[in-house]
């Protein structure tokens, strides 16, 4: 049985490799679109790129807003979408991990058990941020598709996973004191794997 749960944890982990292949090479021709755009930045921009690559962002004491300075910025989005994606890769084998160690947490208590959950619990929490920095502070693509896009249904449920992950530690933390509120700490974990799981498969299904 573990075998085969071992299995199919491997081929959800290639087949979401491979959804990441897409989305990046979805990510590259906006940057190889934002090259030949007229303008230099875009009209909207979440508030994380705008304070930090707006007009007045804190990175234009150093990058003056020019043609040659946003041609290093698209490099670096490059950069920062592909540490995103390893990240992300690596945040999804820890959700799985964490989804048995808890199951089994629910079943047979023990501290050595608890003590595995809050450790891989960092672990997930170090990588998750690592994914969410890299998005949220990547300088701002010019170029962005109309209509529904895998990249907007990403970003969609990339709030939803954000904040059931943010609800999820806060449960965490208050299980301790409130055991009755484990239910809920369970249903926020869930929705967050389910949440980032598809988040990462949509680029699958363009």
């Amino acid at each position: 049985m573990k075998k085969h749960l071992l299995l199919a944890v491997l081929c959800g982990i290639s087949f979401c490799s491979t959804a990441q292949v897409s989305r990046t090479d979805s990510l590259l021709a906006d940057i190889r679109d934002s090259l030949t755009a007229p303008v230099l930045l875009p009209e909207r921009m979440i508030f994380t790129q705008r304070a930090l690559w707006g007009y007045n962002g804190l990175m234009r004491k150093v990058l003056p807003l020019n043609l040659q300075n946003r041609q290093k910025e698209f490099r670096v989005r490059r950069t920062m979408f592909n540490i995103h994606q390893v990240a992300g890769l690596i945040t999804l084998a820890g959700y799985v991990a964490q989804g048995f160690i808890g199951a089994q947490l629910y079943k047979n208590y023990s501290d050595e058990l608890l003590q595995k959950h809050r450790n891989m619990a960092v672990g997930i929490n170090v990588a998750y941020g690592i994914t969410a920095t890299m998005a949220l502070t990547a300088p701002p693509a010019i170029v962005h598709r109309r209509g529904l896009s895998s990249a907007k249904v990403h970003r969609m449920l990339g709030m939803l996973h954000l904040t059931s992950m943010i609800a999820t530690n806060i449960l965490a933390q208050q299980i301790r004191k409130n055991p009755k509120l484990k239910p809920y700490h369970k249903a926020a974990a869930y929705t967050t794997f389910a949440a980032f799981t598809v988040s990462i498969l949509v680029f699958k299904f363009k």
